[in-house]
């Protein structure tokens, strides 16, 4: 069963994500949402730290993974790999064979948003960028070249997720009966933070794109499904903890550039992440009830499509309105065509391609998914 909450998150994260790449191309500071908030467009303060929302994305991911894994196993070491490994492929692998023929397509007609390009003057065949996709390691293709593909970009997250993820049954299996696995998982939160500092503000992004930038809000996700089991909050604290965290991230959030706290701040950002996601947990059967909680439910549970899939809307919408010409009231058009547009077309997808494909591959592979 979903936990709606935990839903309406994913929501609030890829809502992050969008208005970020929005606002890279098409700067919003020359329309009415530039009016200055302590020497800071609104637009730019939204903007600028979507990368958290990414950060929140991690942290749920490995929350679920985990409470997924203890759910249908009596122990993380008596993890099934081949059902969990099955699982991960039915999940993430139509979705990316789809954006790479998507892209693939879209570049065949010479769409700039589509091709590979060279931002540090250095060339990078289409072939191996298609390559780091599939094995995982587009963010360190990043790194070293730049964002060599405009619409292919986004799978540097994923890069980061599926190599945690390899590792993960095996991890399981060798530590999970003891305290192994809880060790194992503080020292890479532990890590982290050292890894951001040594690249601190590098112009490659390694503070935000490598593994050890990243993986330690997957393991505080780990963490977490682990600690729900074991503790629980009373219905009155488990609000007011609600409310002060929810605070507390936006006050984060609202910082600074998370370039200027990537040391420390993600790795806030992700705990801050966890305690919501543990109180949540407190009460899985919750149902939404307002408008707001649906629309936002409806919008986290195709987050993944929305996420891969939203460049290619933005994508189009480049090759027709050049960001550098663009007026300001065009803008602010542009902006909910730009949302509306991710919507329909993850919806799409979701419904038609990724959930019966995801269904069919289980169905087929996993014997426990056929009843």
């Amino acid at each position: 069963m979903r936990n709606y909450k935990i839903d309406v998150l994913r929501g609030i994260s890829i809502l992050l994500v969008l208005f970020h790449h929005f606002n890279i191309p098409y700067k919003l500071h020359d329309t009415f949402l530039g009016v200055d908030i302590f020497g800071e467009s609104l637009s730019t303060l939204i903007a600028r730290n979507g990368n958290y929302g990414v950060t929140m994305f991690f942290v749920i991911s490995g929350f679920l993974i985990t409470q997924h894994t203890l759910q249908r196993s009596a122990s993380l070491a008596q993890i099934n790999l081949k059902d969990f490994y099955i699982r991960r492929i039915a999940r993430i692998v139509p979705c990316l064979v789809l954006l790479v023929v998507v892209v693939t397509i879209l570049g065949s007609f010479g769409l700039k948003p589509f091709l590979n390009q060279a931002p540090n003057d250095i060339e990078v065949s289409y072939g191996l960028t298609v390559f780091s996709a599939f094995s995982f390691w587009m963010n360190i293709l990043i790194i070293q070249y730049g964002w060599v593909n405009y619409a292919l970009g986004v799978l540097w997250s994923l890069s980061v997720e599926e190599v945690f993820y390899l590792v993960f049954p095996m991890l399981c299996l060798l530590l999970g009966r003891g305290k192994g696995f809880i060790l194992f998982l503080l020292a890479v939160i532990c890590y982290a933070p050292y890894f951001r500092a040594l690249h601190f503000a590098e112009e490659s992004g390694a503070y935000l794109y490598h593994y050890f930038s990243s993986f330690d809000g997957i393991a505080i996700g780990c963490l977490t499904a682990l600690m729900v089991q074991r503790f629980q909050l009373n219905r009155k604290m488990n609000q007011s903890v609600i409310l002060f965290i929810s605070l507390l991230m936006i006050g984060l959030y609202l910082y600074a550039p998370i370039k200027e706290v990537s040391t420390w701040g993600i790795s806030i950002f992700a705990l801050l992440s966890a305690v919501l996601i543990f109180c949540f947990a407190q009460n899985p059967q919750a149902v939404a009830q307002s408008k707001m909680s649906k629309a936002m439910l409806w919008i986290g549970q195709r987050s993944y499509e929305m996420y891969l899939f939203h460049l290619i809307v933005l994508g189009l919408i480049k090759v027709f309105y050049f960001p550098k010409q663009t007026l300001p009231t065009e803008k602010l058009i542009l902006l909910p065509v730009f949302f509306i547009g991710t919507f329909i077309l993850s919806w799409a997808i979701e419904k038609y391609y990724s959930a019966p494909l995801n269904l069919k591959i289980r169905t087929i592979l996993i014997k426990s998914e056929r009843k």
